[in-house]
């Protein structure tokens, strides 16, 4: 079994665990404690934490660490995460169960970034599309099977063991990344932790496709969090449509990214990355438009439609865009540039759902889908008016260090 075999099979150990924690959390928070809304909310806040406060010390640690070593160390750590919130489960133990689902989250956090580090150095240039595919593919199967599965599975009795079953994820992943080889690792500095952390964000904010890479993730990201918000009342306030229409519709989205992340893979050597690195945000916009022209009892099939297309032209985007980050940045420096793009990323989210509730609830659903278009036009303008639009080979802008 080669390296990147070995990672894309540890990846869907990982996600398939990650997945069931972030159904599972609020279903047995609910089932089992018999938590409260507002725990539930802290207790998913818990899981998403992992990416605001993880993200930049665990780019340095990468950028500084072996990554055979690193990887190694995320899957032990969602080991234990998921091994402990199963056996806090069993205790009866809510506390526990939120400590432990938060160091699972890290763990995963963890794996994720070191992944996108990994990949340059197990694959060419000319296979790096497909490598990185075979991971989105592992993330995207994940999140379209596993919450089906979870929603028929998961009840009253059978809600003990569901963490048992994220452990056992854990444990196939690092059985699978264990194998990996070491790498060789970057010279050591002296420089300290902000200068380090200061150096990676000011690569991204200088480089000129990182930049609009960023601004593009920026973007989409404030208006799929709005959109998610606004969605329900949405779909039975404004379109008469039942609320299980949006559950359907995730499932849309979800099928979709699965064919994105296997068409990049499929086609990345005849198709050029910038075709995907426009279609993605510029079908996010049809599809915020689709949504607003759908008139008041009009087919739900038009939202389907529009979250499937949400779902493909994104997907391909994301594969494509992380080949580009890993060929553009220095390896010394892929950490902390990774690390500081996801946690924008995640950070622009909550502001997102703050402004999609805000305008929906001062205003209308129909109207917060404005500032959902507004936003996705943003991720387009973004990727169209940078030199993301100009790259037609992966050869074209890879970093050649000196020797």
């Amino acid at each position: 079994m080669n390296a990147i075999q070995r990672l894309t099979l540890s990846a869907y150990g990982m996600h398939l665990a990650d997945q069931i924690a972030l159904v599972s959390v609020p279903l047995v928070a609910a089932l089992v404690f018999d938590a409260p809304a507002q725990i539930i909310g802290v207790l998913v806040a818990c899981q998403s934490m992992a990416h605001l406060l993880g993200s930049l010390p665990f780019g340095l640690i990468i950028d500084r660490a072996q990554a055979r070593t690193v990887a190694v160390a995320a899957t032990l750590i969602s080991c234990a995460g998921f091994g402990c919130a199963a056996a806090s489960v069993f205790a009866g133990s809510l506390v526990w169960f939120g400590v432990s689902v938060t160091v699972a989250g890290f763990g995963v956090v963890l794996f994720v970034l070191v992944s996108l580090s990994i990949v340059p150095k197990i694959t060419d240039v000319s296979h790096i599309a497909k490598a990185n595919s075979r991971l989105d593919l592992a993330r995207a199967l994940c999140s379209f099977a596993v919450p089906i599965a979870a929603g028929v599975w998961i009840t009253a009795q059978t809600a003990d063991w569901v963490f048992a079953v994220a452990a056992a994820g854990g444990v196939f992943a690092f059985a699978a990344i264990v194998g990996l080889p070491a790498f060789s690792v970057a010279p050591q500095t002296t420089d300290g932790i902000l200068s380090r952390i200061r150096e990676g964000g000011q690569f991204v904010l200088r480089h000129d496709l990182l930049l609009p890479i960023s601004l593009c993730a920026i973007f989409w990201n404030l208006a799929f969090a709005a959109l998610l918000v606004t969605m329900v009342p949405l779909a039975v306030q404004v379109l008469g449509a039942e609320p299980g229409v949006f559950g359907i519709a995730l499932g849309a989205f979800g099928f979709a990214a699965i064919l994105g992340a296997w068409t990049v893979g499929r086609f990345s050597a005849s198709v050029p990355p910038n075709f995907f690195l426009l279609f993605g945000p510029g079908s996010s916009v049809v599809a915020a438009l689709g949504l607003y022209l759908i008139p008041t009892g009009g087919p739900v099939t038009a939202i389907y439609a529009a979250f499937f297309l949400l779902g493909f032209g994104p997907s391909m985007w994301l594969t494509t865009q992380n080949s580009v980050r890993q060929l553009v940045t220095p390896p010394a420096m892929l950490g902390r540039v990774n690390a500081v793009i996801q946690t924008a990323i995640y950070g622009v989210r909550p502001l997102g759902a703050l402004l999609g509730g805000a305008v929906a609830g001062a205003t209308t659903p129909k109207l917060a889908l404005v500032l959902v278009a507004l936003a996705y036009g943003g991720s387009f303008a973004a990727a169209l008016f940078s030199r993301l639009r100009t790259v037609r080979r992966y050869d074209d802008i890879r970093l050649v260090e000196p020797a």
